[in-house]
């Protein structure tokens, strides 16, 4: 845990699930600078008691300093992240602040109906900033106040452009420790276009029962636009079961491999798990549209397999990511792991895809006593470890 300090107060952070030995803080320079400039801003304070709706705050940092001097309305958060709002939950927890001080919201919720203040982290994936931005622009008027900040390596000439495209004319702060403001004036009504996610794609012709059928990709969802490497050598690897069976798709992101755990056992219950809402999205229309509206599957935002049933699981099949934001870890695919042993049964099996270089190998011997290479090509690898 760390402390930062604002104007408006020092609040103690962390990020979740916490953890002692993370490096990485719940806040960065980006969160300082916004929030210093709506105390500091020229002309004035800006006047945060209408509709404040604050998208992509990772932590919670901002809604947290936020919600401590509300004046009148509760900040919206707008979050992919299910990671991100039990953050805010508990950082509003540990600074005294009442849980429902601020409202919660996924990026598949519908936005508050008026905004008066907008504050943009911007994230990542451009592709989520521009599906969101277009969620919102219908719900901001010509006096809605728009911020938006980032580290100046996560703001580039096309994310000004897509302030400006969607929203209106835009411009930028000058950097200050590495981060930067973005300030956009709604226009009376801008010819924005349509949203143009979701998308689809087909599967190539030669990863097994899902060869050529339809994937839908909500914004901001891994490898959206075409079958990655890694999946594709584990859907053409996945074993042939049957009989009734407890699957689940970890970390499931646009949902193909529980897709083809379904199509391949018709006998199977699938559960699709993952902390991002789009890949929960992405993941359930794509079952839908493959599968029909009665076919039986579900679909859990979570922090991997916390809180799953222990010894329930026939078959984890995982993909793990080894980042997190933009810094590098494998912490998550550790928790992914130990949670998979927990949650299968004697005898249920683990398969995970990764890149060679991670030595999932090892932490796969040292926890399940056990693992054996699948399948492996110059770059991935495709593992199983099973629970004695």
């Amino acid at each position: 845990m760390d402390r930062m300090t604002t104007a408006r107060g020092d609040f103690d952070l962390a990020r979740f699930p916490e953890d002692p030995r993370d490096p990485l803080r719940a806040w960065d320079a980006a969160d300082e600078y916004l929030l210093r400039h709506l105390d500091e801003r020229e002309g004035g304070p800006v006047d945060l008691s209408g509709s404040l709706v604050v998208l992509g705050d990772r932590w919670g940092a901002l809604v947290t300093a936020l919600a401590a001097h509300r004046p009148i309305d509760r900040p919206v958060q707008i979050s992919d992240s299910f990671l991100g709002q039990q953050a805010t939950r508990a950082n509003l927890e540990r600074n005294g602040l009442d849980a429902d001080a601020v409202r919660l919201r996924t990026t598949r919720d519908a936005p508050p109906d008026r905004i008066d203040v907008l504050l943009v982290r911007v994230p990542k994936s451009l592709a989520l900033l521009e599906d969101q931005l277009h969620r919102l622009a219908p719900h901001v008027h010509e006096g809605t106040v728009v911020v938006g900040a980032g580290m100046v390596t996560e703001i580039h000439t096309s994310t000004l452009k897509l302030f400006e495209r969607v929203l209106g004319p835009t411009r930028t702060s000058l950097a200050v420790r590495k981060a930067r403001l973005i300030f956009c004036s709604p226009g009376p009504g801008p010819v924005r276009g349509a949203d143009p996610w979701p998308r689809s794609h087909a599967l190539p012709t030669d990863v097994g029962v899902v060869s050529g059928l339809t994937v839908v990709n909500h914004a901001g969802v891994f490898s959206a636009e075409r079958l990655d490497a890694g999946t594709r050598l584990l859907l053409r690897s996945l074993p042939t079961r049957t009989g009734p069976e407890h699957v689940v798709d970890l970390g499931c992101g646009n949902g193909v491999v529980g897709l083809a755990a379904a199509l391949s056992n018709g006998e199977a219950e699938v559960t699709f798990i993952d902390e991002s809402y789009q890949a929960l999205a992405s993941a359930e229309a794509t079952f839908r549209a493959n599968t029909g509206a009665d076919a039986a599957a579900r679909f859990v935002a979570a922090d991997g397999l916390s809180g799953f049933p222990p010894g329930t699981a026939d078959l984890v099949l995982n993909n793990p990511p080894f980042h997190t934001h933009r810094g590098r870890t494998d912490a998550t695919a550790w928790r992914m792991f130990n949670g998979s042993r927990a949650a299968l049964r004697r005898g249920g099996e683990l398969w995970v895809v990764g890149n060679r270089h991670l030595g999932y190998h090892v932490k796969l011997r040292r926890l399940f006593g056990n693992c054996e290479v699948v399948a492996s090509d110059p770059k991935f690898v495709v593992l199983r470890a099973v629970k004695r």
